[in-house]
């Protein structure tokens, strides 16, 4: 048959293309493929290397493993051959889900981040489930954001909606001589660029890092033990800038990835109850009778069961089948060890009240010699691990199950330098009553038990246990100054309250115990959220015990929890001690009046520079604005008790009114009447350039700033609206703003800045919206965090401030000495341009009158 000219140019072309195509195809046989996977349920998309694009076929195992090759039986039976590394993965565990946890195991120095930056913090962890489709497995990551029962009817539906998302898939290269078990290889996954398993994002981008370098990564090592494995990588990304030397062109990093068997059954889960503080998870339930979607929250605890259920029954103390252990970091210094172990043993005391007994124990890690298998990032091992860092800080997180909010093991973070933090906070807060506290270095006894009692606080965070900022309020203030009291109490009710030392008690109080300590709160919510029930009890049958319990104790402050969070209560505030701010405050500030002409002496170091003593004088200031920041929560103030149907009276209730003027008028005599006590010449010549003075000018016009804060007003106007005359209102701090701050006579400098704040705050309020806004917030959210939105458009506030600039504008005097007379002037014109604005307007503070809910200098938190 004759082709046509056509059909030969088309079969010419053919054939080319094909050879083209058997080029490509041998030459991809040599190259690695790369496939876009979906890394998190949330939709991270991840690049990984999974093989040769020529697919091999299934093999014989000898062929793949040979018999000289040992495996490293364990979860996971690991084998290495011919440098690359296999799982050969039973059939029983096709279908588990796996907790998976990566922490750095070392980092570049000074790398700077958001996040972890030090080996042994956590970068990730994910669920993983390990399935078979025809000749492949695929790793999946399952979601838990909605739930139903197995044996609900929308159980099928829920499934169908909650795709659980591929993180990768990889070819079966052979079965296992019982073909009970494939074998895959891993090799090109475990050393892909996955964020899973890889470094964070927010370090990509600090250090402009692209790819990873193949040529400059490996794995380590991966182990096998009966309930994990551990896989040790190093990677090398390609980075444009780099924490040490540019030149490399890189960034170097060394992770390990600990892959934990969940259990088969899961912990009984514990349903959260918001007037008890703990951590928890929040899952949306359709298997429930509640006619609409509900939201079900449960806490996060460690599965403790008795060994003895008929012993715990008669009200016996018992042993847990599995204690709760905590080792200490190999790289901690050794006279510290004993300290955090004892912060980590205090909470003994604690399950005792939940019907336990050595239910938790620190232990120094085991050496090399006594456990050559024991590694401080394996997920089996909770971990104090002890960070060479500059920061000052400590935390301590947990890893829960996210099926049932068991905990399964924790890495607390302890930064080397968290002792300069409590040296610093015990010297400004004890040293007018406690000799120990009056020097630069302390004691190591002394620097010991401050250690222990945030070794307790940290541990108490892992065991479940959020802030619990309302319990110092619990103590009436001049119990603080009762030796008898504190020996027995300490400072609060909760070691969870950011209740640090004793600066209350004053010179002849006899008082010596300064701490927090585990207290009555702490024992309550140990028992609330670890009392084991015997006969098999659901979680809506333990909340009814539960909810019993409570009620008994509502009502008593002890044990009161105050969340996180929120500038609406006063009680709920962080380094605050006592039931009134403007007394504990006041005490706190005569102490301050005898700490600040002796830090010279106290902070004396032969041969050394002036830089503590410049450092202990801003730590002065610093907590003086905490003090301010303390009292000015109680103006707009409101208490927040929690309560459900069963339970009388109100949640909300407006501050009392002369709480609330008590509170002004402090801030009168305490604040805006200059604080010259501050400023000791002596001492400033030693350090200051000129910074000092404005540090104080800035705590006046902040706290003022926070004062007028359109939220604390909306919250005025609202308690007005609901409750009339008997609340403090919008006028009567206006009032007693300006009687504190136009006094009579000569203004210093300080009054001066104060009184031109005041008119710029008040212009900000009539010639701008102050609502507070924050993208994606919602109205009720913001006002639950106390930033409670207003529309000053239509508010009253606008009325009240022009009405309130005019009154000034009326009663300002004239004249004085040349700079006297020119502060009258100018704040006329102030007055005059916010009435009549002719120029944008620019808010002073802490973002003008729209911020400025807390005064005080952000505190370092632990």
């Amino acid at each position: 048959m004759k082709l046509r000219s056509t059909q030969v140019f088309y079969s010419a072309a053919a054939a080319a293309l094909l050879f083209v195509a058997a080029c490509a195809t041998k030459k991809q046989a040599n190259q690695t493929l790369t496939v876009r996977t979906t890394a998190t349920p949330t939709g991270t998309t991840a690049t990984a290397t999974v093989g040769p694009g020529k697919k091999e076929g299934i093999k014989k195992f000898g062929d793949v493993i040979n018999g000289k090759v040992v495996g490293d039986k364990g979860l996971f039976t690991v084998y290495k051959a011919d440098g690359k590394y296999y799982y050969e993965i039973p059939d029983s565990l096709l279908g588990r889900e796996m907790l998976v946890v990566t922490r750095f195991v070392k980092t570049p120095a000074r790398l700077k981040t958001f996040g972890s930056q030090y080996g042994g913090e956590e970068v990730n962890n994910q669920v993983w489930k390990w399935e078979r489709h025809d000749k492949q497995i695929y790793l999946r990551v399952p979601s838990y954001s909605v739930r139903a029962d197995s044996t609900s009817d929308m159980y099928r539906s829920v499934k169908n909606s909650n795709l659980d998302a591929v993180l990768a898939g990889f070819d079966i290269k052979a079965y296992n001589k019982d073909t009970t078990g494939v074998l895959i290889d891993v090799t090109d996954f475990y050393n892909g660029d996955i964020p899973a398993i890889g470094i964070p994002d927010e370090i990509k981008k600090a250090y402009k890092a692209t790819a990873i370098d193949a040529t400059r990564s490996y794995i380590d090592t991966i182990k096998s033990f009966p309930i994990n494995t551990e896989t040790r990588t190093l990677k090398t990304y390609r980075a444009a800038e780099s924490p040490t030397d540019n030149s490399n062109a890189s960034i170097t990093f060394e992770l390990n990835t600990s892959m934990l068997l969940l259990p088969k059954t899961p912990m009984k889960a514990r349903l959260l109850d918001p007037r008890v503080g703990f951590f928890g998870q929040r899952q949306t339930d359709y298997g429930t009778d509640a006619q609409r979607s509900e939201v079900t929250a449960y806490i996060h605890r460690w599965r403790l069961e008795p060994k003895d259920p008929a012993a715990y029954e008669r009200g016996e103390l018992v042993e847990p089948k599995k204690q709760i252990v905590y080792y200490i970091d190999p790289a901690t210094p050794k006279k510290w060890v004993p300290y955090l172990i004892m912060g980590i043993n205090d909470w003994n005391r604690g399950f005792e009240a939940a019907g336990f007994k050595n239910a938790i124990v620190g232990k120094p890690a085991p050496t090399p010699k006594e456990d050559p298998e024991f590694s401080t990032e394996d997920a089996r091992y909770s971990v104090v691990r002890y960070f060479a860092s500059d920061v000052q800080n400590a935390y301590g997180p947990h890893i829960s199950d996210p099926r049932t909010g068991e905990i399964l093991e924790s890495h607390v973070g302890w930064y080397h330098n968290v002792m300069s933090l409590v040296h610093d906070w015990f010297m400004t807060q004890t040293a007018a009553v406690n000799p120990n506290a009056r020097a630069a270095k302390f004691t190591d006894e002394q620097m010991g038990q401050l250690i222990r009692f945030v070794s307790s606080h940290e541990i108490g965070h892992t065991l479940g246990l959020p802030h619990n900022f309302g319990s110092s309020y619990a103590y009436p203030v001049d119990s603080l100054r009762s030796k008898h009291f504190t020996d027995k109490h300490g400072t609060a009710p909760s070691i969870m309250d950011y209740a640090r030392f004793n600066y209350v008690a004053q010179p002849g109080d006899g008082v010596t115990h300064m701490y927090p300590q585990i207290g009555e709160y702490d024992l309550w919510a140990i028992k609330w959220g670890y009392s084991w029930f015997p006969g098999n009890k659901n979680a809506e049958q333990e909340k009814d015990i539960l909810n019993q319990w409570t009620i008994q104790r509502a009502g008593n402050p002890l044990y009161y929890y105050g969340r996180q969070g929120t500038s609406l209560d006063p009680r709920l505030q962080s380094e605050d001690l006592g039931d009134n701010a403007m007394k504990a405050s006041t005490y706190g500030i005569a102490n301050l009046k005898r700490i600040l002409p002796n830090l010279e002496k106290w902070t004396y170091q032969k041969g050394e520079d002036y830089d503590d003593l410049q450092t202990m004088y801003g730590q002065v200031i610093t907590q003086y604005g905490r003090y301010m920041g303390h009292v000015t929560m109680n103006i707009g103030g409101l208490s927040e008790n929690f309560k459900t149907y069963d339970q009388k009276g109100a949640v909300y209730t407006p501050i009392a009114k002369n709480l609330q003027h008590d509170a002004v008028d402090f801030l009168n005599k305490q604040l805006f009447t200059t604080p010259y006590w501050m400023i000791n010449n002596a001492e400033l010549a030693k350090f200051d350039n000129g910074v000092v003075l404005n540090r104080i000018k800035s705590i006046q016009v902040n706290t003022l700033g926070s004062v007028l804060s359109s939220s604390r007003l909306a919250r005025l106007y609202d308690n007005q609206a609901k409750y009339g005359s008997t609340v403090y209102s919008v006028a009567d701090l206006f009032n007693d703003l300006r009687g504190g701050l136009f006094t009579a006579g000569k203004p210093d400098a300080f009054k001066r800045n104060l009184q031109r704040g005041y008119i710029e705050q008040l212009k900000g309020l009539l010639n701008e919206n102050t609502s507070p806004s924050f993208p994606g917030a919602t109205p009720a959210q913001l006002a639950n965090a106390g930033l409670t939105p207003i529309n000053t458009d239509l508010s009253d506030i606008k009325p009240m401030v022009r009405a309130e600039l005019k009154k000034l504008d009326a009663s300002l005097p004239k004249g004085g000495d040349a700079m006297t007379a020119a502060h009258y002037a100018d704040l006329h014109g102030r007055i005059k341009e916010a009435l009549n604005p002719t120029r944008p307007i620019v808010n002073v503070g802490p973002g003008g009158a729209q911020r400025g809910i807390q005064a005080a200098e952000p505190d370092t938190e632990f």
